[in-house]
């Protein structure tokens, strides 16, 4: 189950690899855009449905509802998974 032992007792763990997508999603009251970190075999709904009670996001930026005011900019963020209204992947989508 784990890597390896230190002579101290300290265990090390294998590195879960994930692949960053750029996702907009929507709160409550703030408009959201970052990066959402994706283990490569697994979709976003996946991970959306196993992930803990707060998701993180990096690069992030915070906007008001209607996407029009950046309110904040940040690296790292995490957002109350009970709060999102709605999120997609932002490659898939089309202005009309």
């Amino acid at each position: 189950m784990y890597a390896n032992f230190e002579d101290k007792g300290k265990i090390f763990t294998p590195v879960v690899s994930k692949e960053p997508v750029d996702v907009i999603l929507q709160t409550t009251v703030h408009r959201i855009t970052g990066k959402f970190h994706v283990r490569p075999d697994e979709r976003l709904i996946d991970q959306l449905n196993h992930a803990d009670a707060f998701l993180a996001l990096t690069d992030v930026t915070v906007m008001d509802l209607s996407g029009g005011e950046t309110l904040y900019t940040l690296r790292f963020m995490v957002v109350q998974r009970n709060q999102i209204v709605w999120m997609a992947p932002t490659q898939e989508l089309h202005n009309q």
